[in-house]
């Protein structure tokens, strides 16, 4: 392998690193956000009238 695709591959890998990280950030945000959410819609559902 060549210096230049070393350097190519090596870049791609670090770029594949933090989108994989700010995925898992993202993601484990909207879950803590849907279990508030929901844990509030369950407490305030005595309060509701169908």
């Amino acid at each position: 392998m060549s210096e230049k695709q070393y350097k190519r591959v090596t870049g791609i890998g670090a770029a594949n690193l933090a989108v994989g990280v700010l995925v898992m950030i993202v993601g484990i945000a909207a879950g803590i956000l849907s279990v508030v959410n929901g844990a509030r819609l369950l407490a305030s559902r005595k309060d509701m009238t169908i």
